[in-house]
């Protein structure tokens, strides 16, 4: 694994200008990105000019107490959501360009999302499942890449399976498949292990790890789990809808410590 930044509470390095051929590497990328809800005495700041760099092939995981703006930034940089202010970019693509059609198009093909409920079709099999979002683009499968992630998330004797016939931990997997079935440019994981037990939970996380080390992925996860949150290449700390501080090669107990400061 290449060496990451050491821990630092400093500002990220961003220009206003679009992203030049050399920041190419970054994955996703969100600048002075502001999130407000409502208007006047209502109105509330989720994200408070955030600045974030994801670099492509590396895992990150972001956390913060509650409110903190976590969800809303994965969702905004997924395109699920609109900024108030500021700029969203997947690639060199800026998401403000594209029209409600062309940002879902963008997440269906070139984004995957793993959520904590799995969301799979309880009438298709584990293999249906996973092809589902190259079978309503109308695309065909790559067979080797198919074969490579049916590999890794070791789901090779249950693809003839439903949902139902499989336990919450090969459900979460057949999600992952899914989400990495498109070859996406980010997979964002919203809590995914939050509906698994301990087991299933450090064999997702673990999954999660190799797709990022052996098939070059690139993965951003929320999570409130300092376990899980260990599993990442760095972790990035909200508070009121700003960053205030980044740890790289997090261990479970460093993470702790840090939310513990952070009253999370």
């Amino acid at each position: 694994m290449a060496p990451l930044r050491t821990e630092s509470t400093a500002p990220l390095a961003v220009t206003g200008e679009a992203p030049t051929p050399h920041a190419f590497s970054l994955a996703a990328r969100a600048q002075y990105a502001s999130k407000v809800y409502g208007a006047g005495d209502t109105a509330v700041t989720a994200l408070d000019d955030l600045s974030l760099d994801l670099p492509a092939g590396q895992f990150t995981a972001i956390m913060g107490p509650s409110g903190s703006g976590k969800s809303t930034l994965m969702h905004c940089l997924a395109g699920l959501d609109t900024l108030t202010g500021g700029q969203v970019f997947v690639g060199a693509t800026d998401l403000a360009s594209l029209s409600d059609r062309d940002r879902t198009i963008l997440r269906r093909d070139r984004l995957g999302f793993v959520f904590q409920s799995f969301n799979l079709l309880p009438t298709l099999t584990a293999a249906e499942n996973i092809t589902l979002p190259a079978d309503l683009a109308g695309r065909a499968v790559d067979p080797a890449w198919f074969e490579t992630v049916v590999a890794k998330l070791n789901l090779g004797d249950r693809l003839r399976h439903r949902p139902a016939e499989l336990s919450g931990g090969q459900q979460q997997r057949v999600a992952v498949g899914r989400a990495l079935i498109s070859k996406p440019e980010v997979v964002f994981a919203d809590e995914p292990t939050g509906a698994l037990d301990s087991k299933a939970s450090t064999e997702l996380l673990q999954f999660l790890r190799s797709v990022v080390d052996d098939l070059g992925q690139t993965v951003l996860m929320v999570t409130h789990d300092p376990s899980a949150a260990a599993y990442s290449d760095r972790v990035v700390f909200l508070v009121d809808g700003a960053i205030v501080k980044e740890l790289a090669n997090p261990t479970k107990d460093r993470v702790l410590d840090i939310m513990g400061q952070l009253g999370g």
